[in-house]
């Protein structure tokens, strides 16, 4: 299924303003955390997952500390 949303000025921020069925198909009511990822594909916005939130932390750190080696690997 597909959904569409307008971006909405918010004081001096924007916003996106989700449909009570998007809500319940993500199962967030108003004041959850959402969480946003960035893929070959665009942006992918999820339910917040403390869990989730440290292993992509740790995956941050790791990719800043060793990005030579990273980049060697890539190139192979």
């Amino acid at each position: 299924m597909q959904y569409s949303t307008k971006i909405r000025k918010v004081g001096s921020s924007c916003g996106i303003i989700l449909s009570k069925e998007v809500m319940a198909a993500m199962n967030v009511r108003e004041g959850d955390v959402l969480y946003l990822t960035q893929g070959p594909s665009g942006f992918n916005v999820a339910q917040y997952d403390e869990t989730f939130a440290r292993q992509m932390a740790v995956a941050d750190e790791v990719m800043r500390e060793d990005r030579d080696i990273l980049r060697a690997l890539a190139n192979r």
